[in-house]
Parts: C-alpha cells; sequence; structure tokens
C-alpha cells in the first residue's frame, strides 16, 4: 500500500488494538464479523468504490456504511468499519485488503488472549509444509472449480480437533476466499502477522536433525540480538542440509553449521 492507505491503515490498526485491550470485546466475534465486512466489499465493487471515494465526505461514507450494517454486526464492528471508510485510500481494494486483515489480526488477537498465540503460529507453519510437500492435498485446496463447501469440510477433516480454533478458522477463510493469493503467500502473511502480535520476527530454521532446546535457545537468543527484535522459531527438518543449518529472517538467508553461526554472531554482538 502506498500513500492515504498505508496511513489509513496504521491508524485502523491502532483503533483495533484500543478495542481489544478491553476485555469486554470479543476478539473472536469481531474477527468473524469483520471477514463478513471483507467478503461483502469484495463482492461488491460499486460499494466499495462509492465508500472510497475521494469526491464524498468520510462522514457521509461512515453513515452509508452504517446503514448498510446496521442489525448486521456490532456496534463495535460497524464503528471500526466507520472509521475505515472515513479515512483516505489510494485504491478501493486497499480498503477490502485493510478489513481482512484486521479480521485476521483480531482472530490471532483472541489466540493471544487465550495465550495460544504460540500455539497458532507453529500450526500454520506446519499446515503450510504440509501443503508444500502434498501436491494433491495443494490441488484439492486450491481447485478453483471446487466449492467452499467441500473446501471447508476437507480442513475440518484435517483440522477439527487437532489444531486451534483460530488456527482452522484463518487457514479455512484463507483456501474458501484467497482473493488472488496463493496459498502459500496467505499462509505467509497470516505467520507474519501472529508474530507482529508480540513484535516479534519469523526465522525459519531448518536443520538435518532436530535442535535441542539449548540450541534453539542460544539461535534464537543470538538472532533476536542481531536483528534488535524478539524472535519466533519456525522449525523444520531436512537431512538434506547434511549437519548444517539454514536460516531464513524475511528475505535473508544465513547458510551454515549451527556453532560457526553462533560464534560469528557472538563475535558480531561483541564487535
Amino acid at each position: 500500500m502506498n500513500g492515504a492507505s498505508r496511513e489509513a491503515l496504521a491508524a485502523a490498526r491502532e483503533r483495533l488494538d484500543a478495542l481489544t485491550d478491553n476485555t469486554s470485546v470479543d476478539a473472536a466475534q469481531l474477527a468473524d464479523q469483520l471477514a463478513a465486512v471483507t467478503a461483502l466489499l469484495d463482492r461488491e465493487v460499486s460499494l466499495r468504490r462509492v465508500l472510497t471515494d475521494p469526491a464524498q465526505g468520510g462522514e457521509a461514507k461512515a453513515e452509508l456504511a452504517g446503514r448498510l450494517l446496521a442489525g448486521q454486526v456490532s456496534g463495535t464492528t460497524a464503528d471500526l468499519v466507520a472509521g475505515l471508510v472515513r479515512s483516505r485510500w489510494s485504491r478501493s481494494r486497499d480498503l477490502v485488503d485493510s478489513v481482512e486483515e484486521l479480521a485476521d489480526t483480531a482472530d490471532l488477537t483472541a489466540a493471544q488472549q487465550a495465550g495460544a498465540l504460540d500455539e497458532v503460529e507453529d500450526e500454520l507453519f506446519r499446515f503450510g509444509r504440509i501443503v508444500s510437500s502434498n501436491t494433491e492435498l495443494r490441488a484439492a485446496l486450491t481447485h478453483r472449480g471446487a466449492g467452499t463447501g467441500p473446501k471447508s469440510e476437507l480442513l475440518r477433516s484435517l483440522l477439527g480437533g487437532r489444531a486451534n480454533a483460530v488456527t482452522e478458522r484463518l487457514v479455512t477463510r484463507l483456501v474458501t476466499a484467497p482473493r488472488g493469493r496463493s496459498l502459500e503467500s496467505g499462509l505467509e502473511s497470516l505467520s507474519k502477522l501472529a508474530a507482529d502480535r508480540r513484535n516479534r520476527m519469523v526465522a525459519v530454521v531448518t536443520s538435518a536433525v532436530p535442535l535441542s532446546d539449548a540450541q534453539k535457545q542460544r539461535l534464537g537468543a543470538a538472532l533476536a540480538k542481531l536483528y534488535g527484535r524478539q524472535m519466533h522459531l519456525n522449525l523444520d527438518v531436512d537431512p538434506e542440509v547434511l549437519g548444517g543449518i539454514r536460516v531464513q529472517v524475511g528475505d535473508e538467508i544465513i547458510n551454515g553449521s549451527i556453532a560457526d553461526r553462533i560464534d560469528d554472531a557472538s563475535r558480531r554482538m561483541a564487535g
């Protein structure tokens, strides 16, 4: 996003954080209702153009949104959406993308409030690995001709009772309403949102054998000091790494043995 849209989304994130800091607000319900608004705006192109038309006054757009959503969502959700449409947007699609991000963030906040955010992060990562290694499953989940019902049922059979409810909701929304995203990019975006909930970065760590608890702690601490932010480790095992380790943080890839990389990190920190 650029310019006005970026500023509008930043303001909306702050409003969402303020809302969900209030324990009386049901973050999971807020997520469901924002997801419904996302579907409405994605479907009704003319509506979202009206709601992002810079020639229309902010209050007029907020009143229109309020009338449309009256009785359909809670007052909290309606107020949040009203704040969004009062803002200026560079593109009408940016409004839809932002409402969708807020829905996902609200669900992740619900997981955080329940002490389950780490669990959800790990489940999203593992689900992505399962999909990438199973071409038939990926095809079934991304086939454009398949209806949302069969996809939801397939996900229910895979995740129901085995994954956190937040994980199941996030993945189901992504699969049934990808909105032009690939499954992989959608899962990556969800992982980044989860990390942002605690101001952490995500490091994808691939090693030839499972790391010990001590190794994980040392690596996590070294990476956190290198990048200046708390680090969440998504762990994967690949025998072809040949005794070494591969760490990816954003677009940066670090290759080398565990000992070499930690020693190098220590020297860089000391210097």
